[in-house]
Formats: C-alpha cells, structure tokens, sequence
C-alpha cells in the first residue's frame, strides 16, 4: 500500500501565493532606491553603500555611527482589519521607528519590515508594503528587505501584526544627546501632529467602540469625517523636517536635545533627553490641540490621563539655543512644519511641568 503524501498548502501555507507577493511588491521596493542601493531584489539581503564617491552625489562620513531602532504598530492593527484598509499602517510601520532614530540627528539610511499572517493573500500584503514604501520615501530611506510569515495556527483567519527596524547615520562628533547639550534657558519648539499617531490605541478603542458605540463607518461631525478616517490617519513622519533644519546649522550647536512624542507623551518622553539637574515647563496654551483628542477626553477620559498616553498635538519636540528659536520655527515653516514655541527648560530634577 502507497504511503500517502502531504504538502505545505495542506497546512494552510501556499508557496505559490508568497511567489506572486513579491513579483507584485517590486516597483513599491523600487521606487524607494537611492544612488547609494546596489540592487538585490529578490536576493537574501540587501545591498547599501554607507559612502559613495560619484562626483554628483558624493556623500562620505568621517567618522560614521550607525543607529538602530525596532517597533510595530501595536493595536492600531485591528482598526486597519476592521477598516479594510491596510495602507497607511505601513506608514505608521516606518514612522515609529525613523521618528526615534532622528532624535540622535540621525539620516534615515534603510529600512526592513517583517509581517506575519494568517493566510498569504498577495493582494493585502501588497497593500501593506505599498504603505511601507510610502513612508520609506517620506523617510528617505531605502526598503533593505523583509519578510512575510504565513502562520494559520497562530493567526486568527483575517489577522496579521507588523514589526520593522530602520537604521540610520550619523557623524559621531554631531551627534545629539540632550543630557550632555540642554541647559537652563534653552527653548522648546514642538512639531505639530497628524494626530493620534501609534500610541493608545487600546484605550482609543476603548473609548469609540465600547464605551461610546460608535462604528468604523460612523461619521462624527466633531471630527469632520468617519471613525475609521480619524483612527487610521497615518503617524507623521519628520525625516525631511529634521535632516533639513540640522544642515541649516552644520557647525552651530543650535539643536541641543530632540525627542520623539510616543506612548507617554510629553511627560514621559521629553524627560529621556533631560540632564538630572533639569526640568521642563511647557504651557499647554502655546499649541492647538487636534479635536480627536477633545473628542476623546468627552467621551471619559481625565486630563492628566490624556497627557500620559497621548502626544496631544506635539508629535517631535526640539530643545534649542534661546537666541534661535524663532528662527527655527521659521525654518521649520518653510520645510512644511508646523511648529511652535512651547516651553523651557529650567534648574529642576528631570520633571515635565504642563501649566
């Protein structure tokens, strides 16, 4: 009697289905390359040139740090799935982690994803590296690589969940470490945000779905569109704002600290950069807040609680000279930023005040 043979498609992986995928993804990758790429595509790894000597884009590093971030997107997930929509959490993918390298004053340099699946559905995974790419060419970085896993024993059927890591450069004698840089005096300028970006989101939906009732096709006219257009607005990204201003100032030291407005929001977040003999005073009446967060704070939510998740409309922070903060938020202007004056730094314990 004949042993009966099995395949990978009987366990729910379909080969063929992963093959389709990257034949489908190869002009989102593309369109991310730099002159500093040597094409791989479809290879084991990418390929990067840290320097490069043409005589059009020369760009080499004296002394070159590389820097390294990883994140995901958390339970903002699950409103894309409800949505239908999986686009713009590939932007938020590659946002979380580029915001978070910048604050050392790093270039973003490249960019890896990786996406576990139920079920390989070229379409959705498309979907979801088109975003990707999106936010890499924001970012200016180049899409390395990644990986998909198809997994049907551990994924729900509709379910997937995103994780990516960026590397960057950046020269070590212009590096940014506000601990070592901020002092007393010095100014706080804060980047406006698309709004709730990738923090809160099980709290978020707390709030909509349960606690309120609302649906993803409901419209709320607080808002100005639907549930599910407010909730999914993609996580700005800051590359282009924040590379700009530093080559505006390459020998000044007018930067002295950067933080990226994440989970803990401002008051957890800008202490990171603060030296132990300094403290914050922001005053919370130098920057309109974006009506999802008034939304929010109706529904049931504390003040405090609210500045403890939520970035409440400053998305990236910098520490700056006193002398130049004006100047700053005007340069900032013209590179598409919306930026404003916020507070100072003063003699204190590493505390955040909001006032």
């Amino acid at each position: 009697m004949a042993k009966k043979t099995h395949t990978y498609a009987e366990s729910g992986v379909d080969v063929d289905a992963n093959a389709a995928m990257v034949g489908r993804i190869r002009s989102a990758v593309r369109r991310t390359y730099g002159p500093r790429v040597i094409d791989a595509y479809g290879g084991f790894a990418g390929l990067f040139r840290l320097d490069y000597d043409e005589r059009l884009f020369q760009r080499n590093y004296r002394e070159p740090v590389l820097v390294v971030c990883t994140d995901g997107v958390g339970t903002k997930i699950l409103v894309a799935i409800a949505s239908r929509n999986l686009r713009t959490v590939g932007i938020d993918l590659v946002a979380m982690s580029v915001n978070d390298l910048l604050t050392v004053g790093a270039e973003p340099l490249l960019f890896c994803d990786y996406i576990a699946i139920d079920k390989l559905e070229p379409e959705r995974v498309a979907e979801l590296v088109e975003g990707v790419a999106d936010g890499c060419t924001e970012s200016g970085a180049y899409l390395a690589g990644g990986e998909t896993a198809e997994m049907p024993d551990l994924y729900r059927k509709g379910d997937f969940d995103l994780a990516g890591f960026a590397v960057g450069v950046a020269e070590r004698r212009r590096i940014i470490n506000g601990r070592r840089l901020i002092r007393p005096g010095d100014v706080v300028v804060g980047m406006a945000s698309s709004g709730l970006h990738s923090n809160g989101y099980s709290l978020v939906r707390k709030l909509v779905f349960d606690v309120a009732g609302l649906k993803i096709t409901d419209h709320v006219d607080a808002l100005g569109c639907t549930v599910g257009q407010e909730l999914l607005r993609p996580t700005r990204i800051y590359a282009r704002a924040v590379v700009g201003l530093l080559a505006k100032y390459p020998v000044k030291r007018v930067v002295r600290g950067m933080a990226n407005i994440t989970g803990g929001g401002l008051p957890e977040n800008l202490p990171r950069i603060l030296p132990d003999d300094c403290a914050m005073v922001l005053k919370r009446d130098t920057w309109p807040v974006p009506a999802v967060f008034d939304f929010l704070q109706e529904i049931g939510v504390a003040d405090d609680e609210m500045f403890r998740v939520f970035n409440m409309g400053i998305g990236y922070a910098f520490v700056v000279r006193p002398t130049f903060a004006h100047a700053v938020v005007r340069h900032l202007a013209k590179l598409g930023e919306r930026a404003y004056i916020i507070g100072h730094v003063k003699r204190g314990k590493g505390t955040v005040e909001i006032r």
